[in-house]
């Protein structure tokens, strides 16, 4: 990537950032092109050249992805998942969701799966890291833990096409690469994040974001590989996982599938997160020791 190519990058990217913070609210196309420090007359098209899809398009594919996540991992009402996304009205969102996955959000709730979507076809296969385990030895396997984040400003590397081999190790390894550079390495938390949903994101589309926290009142300059965000505070459910790849895919699924469903919480709409335990083993795939996190809540009126 070049060095005027990385800035247009670096620019959507905290467009990327501005719409997923403001899915619940139609954000005009001058203030999206002002996030970013371009034109509104040449935003649109060159948000489309950096990320391959229209404003319109992708910020409606946040929107329908985000009210599945909600559908599924949330106790919120239809009317109320359609507010949190964006969407006039619960037959608005309803419209949408089946033309886009060829199911009902009422459907998708219940069964939990999209079968017979065009969409559907583009996923990745969550069997590709299943691991049969009973429900006795996953408990045992997978104790959870809540504990409550503090806002944190990090340096971040995304990339997208993530399920693509080597794709993610890239991005970890110039992550590790800048921060002995700058001297926080040995300091500082590395983790991984993603607020994709590999049951309903388009694998090419899938985004990981490689993390690091930063030392408070540190200044990153402008011309390094990473770029700085700001995360909220918020509560997170966490287990540990020591293992391979099938062993960190299953301490997921029980995250969600298994412990939320008969917990008080529900999902928070912020990034799962991938916490490395190992620093000096984090590009090393075959074995993993992280601290595994979904953001949650205390369900109003449970």
């Amino acid at each position: 990537m070049n060095r005027s190519t990385d800035i247009y990058q670096r620019r959507i990217n905290q467009v990327i950032d501005y719409l997923n913070q403001n899915l619940d609210k139609v954000v005009p196309l001058e203030e999206l092109a002002s996030v970013a420090c371009f034109s509104a007359f040449h935003f649109h098209r060159t948000f489309t050249a950096v990320t391959g899809e229209t404003v319109h398009a992708f910020t409606s594919r946040m929107r329908i992805e985000q009210a599945a996540r909600l559908l599924k991992f949330s106790k919120k009402s239809i009317t109320e998942v359609a507010s949190a996304c964006g969407f006039s009205s619960a037959s608005t969102l309803s419209r949408q969701f089946k033309q886009y996955f060829a199911t009902s959000p009422g459907r998708y709730r219940k069964d939990g799966k999209i079968k017979n979507s065009k969409i559907c076809k583009e996923l990745q296969p969550v069997n590709e890291y299943h691991c049969e385990l009973t429900q006795e030895k996953l408990e045992q396997l997978f104790p959870v833990q809540i504990k409550q984040m503090k806002e944190r400003k990090i340096a971040y590397i995304r990339v997208t096409d993530a399920f693509k081999q080597g794709v993610v190790i890239l991005a970890l390894s110039k992550l590790i690469d800048w921060s002995k550079e700058v001297g926080i390495y040995e300091t500082e938390t590395i983790f991984g994040m993603s607020k994709d949903d590999p049951e309903v994101t388009p694998k090419k589309k899938y985004t990981y974001e490689a993390c690091i926290t930063l030392p408070k009142d540190f200044k990153v300059r402008p011309d390094s590989p990473v770029q700085t965000k700001v995360l909220p505070p918020c509560k997170y459910a966490f287990t540990s996982v020591s293992g391979n790849l099938q062993l960190v895919g299953a301490g997921i699924n029980f995250l969600f599938d298994n412990w939320l469903i008969n917990s008080n919480y529900e999902c928070e709409a912020q990034p799962g997160l991938e916490v490395f335990l190992d620093k000096e083993n984090v590009c090393n795939w075959n074995h993993f020791d992280l601290d595994i996190g979904i953001p949650v809540k205390t369900v109003i009126n449970y």
